[in-house]
């Protein structure tokens, strides 16, 4: 059989499992996370998002010749925040880890000052002001896959830490957003770092190459500064964080501006580099009423490391030039019934980072998905067939069914 009718064969089936699973997997909807009222105006709010998928992807089994088939937790993340004093509040939640270790990771501990609407004070480990994307997090993107195209250094799911003041007018209408936080740098191996005598019996003496790590950059231990601008032009996105998608609630006009740098962050002691990030990101949502929600969105990246910039093992390098863009519309009426009941919303995606520095080539994705929104962000399914055609090594085609919950 050839591979178009494999392909064709594998989406009708998970076309199957996803119809399957909205009305005869679900347990109830995801609601609001619990309030524990500590006395004193004090207060603490409890809450756990999951995301779960299956998937499978073209020639990505052990034996390089069958389609792979995984199953995956994503994400599993514990939420709290609370009031501590009054104007005075924290947020502190954990993320689960995949791969080999599986550990249960800090995520956010953060302690908010709040003076007044136009300016805050964040310090401790959280998402530095940077694109549209990031301060969605996983959970609400409208699509389903974090964008590739977006490569801005961080510690851990794009958090970072340090310190952050922002503010806002007009509720949200207008917004900045600037900081400084530790930043990270990479350090490569070197092939040759000095030489050993060595004499080969009943041979001519001579040296030998001693392999070993290279000083890493910024010996200096210079900060990275980030900030971002954001301009609503119709309804207002209140608070630091934002969505990809309202799913109608709001009309959104909305632009962002972000711009990073870390003086010698990438390279190595004798030669480092500077990092300079920026991007622009628009977000155009439209409730038409009975006719359904039309949202697009995109985002130009461009990120410069004076071609010191290493290239991680997916392929891509930390430098280059990248965008997105996507579209969806949520269909006005439910399918399902009770707490199965939900919208439908088909989207497509397209991405491309063209490698520039150290890493040359250009990776691209088309992601066509159809989601069914039962209760927003709190609960939803996904179906997503993506082509992606990397810098080096084969094209690939993916089906991914992901599952998310929150309270």
């Amino acid at each position: 059989m050839g591979k178009n009718k494999r392909n064709f064969r594998f989406i009708l089936s998970a076309m199957l499992v996803f119809q399957v699973a909205m009305f005869a997997s679900l347990s109830s909807k995801a609601h609001a996370g619990g309030k524990i009222d500590l006395g004193d105006n004090r207060f603490l709010n409890i809450g756990m998002g999951l995301r779960s998928s299956i998937s499978t992807a073209e020639n990505a089994a052990p034996n390089g010749t069958s389609n792979s088939k995984n199953f995956s937790l994503e994400n599993m993340r514990l939420y709290m925040s609370g009031q501590l004093y009054d104007n005075i509040t924290f947020e502190f939640n954990t993320d689960y880890e995949s791969g080999t270790s599986e550990d249960l990771r800090v995520l956010d501990a953060v302690i908010k000052f709040a003076f007044s609407e136009t300016f805050n004070i964040w310090a401790g480990r959280f998402l530095p002001p940077s694109d549209r994307s990031n301060l969605d997090g996983p959970y609400y993107l409208n699509a389903w896959d974090f964008p590739f195209v977006q490569k801005y250094p961080a510690i851990f799911a794009g958090r970072d830490d340090g310190l952050a003041i922002w503010g806002q007018t007009g509720g949200g209408m207008f917004k900045y957003q600037m900081g400084v936080f530790e930043g990270k740098g990479t350090a490569p191996v070197s092939a040759q770092t000095g030489t050993i005598p060595f004499t080969p019996t009943g041979g001519t003496p001579t040296t030998l190459p001693v392999l070993g790590a290279v000083s890493g950059p910024n010996q200096d231990d210079n900060p990275l500064f980030a900030g971002r601008l954001t301009l609503n032009l119709l309804d207002p996105e209140p608070g630091y964080y934002n969505s990809s998608t309202y799913y109608g609630g709001k009309d959104i006009a909305a632009i962002g501006l972000v711009g990073m740098y870390q003086e010698d962050a990438v390279g190595t002691a004798g030669a480092a580099g500077d990092f300079t990030g920026w991007n622009i990101d628009l977000l155009l949502e439209k409730d038409l009423g009975g006719s359904g929600v039309a949202t697009l969105e995109g985002a130009y990246y461009d990120y410069d490391g004076d071609g010191k910039a290493l290239a991680p093992s997916s392929g891509d390098g930390s430098e280059g030039k990248g965008f997105f863009a996507l579209t969806s519309f949520l269909l006005p009426n439910k399918v399902g019934s009770g707490s199965y009941a939900g919208q439908l919303q088909p989207m497509v995606r397209y991405q491309k980072f063209e490698n520039e520095g150290m890493v040359t080539g250009e990776h691209t994705r088309t992601d066509i998905g159809l989601s069914h929104i039962m209760d927003g962000h709190n609960a939803r399914l996904t179906l997503t067939y993506s082509m992606d055609d990397p810098a080096s090594g084969p094209d690939a085609d993916i089906v991914k069914l992901g599952f998310q919950f929150q309270i």
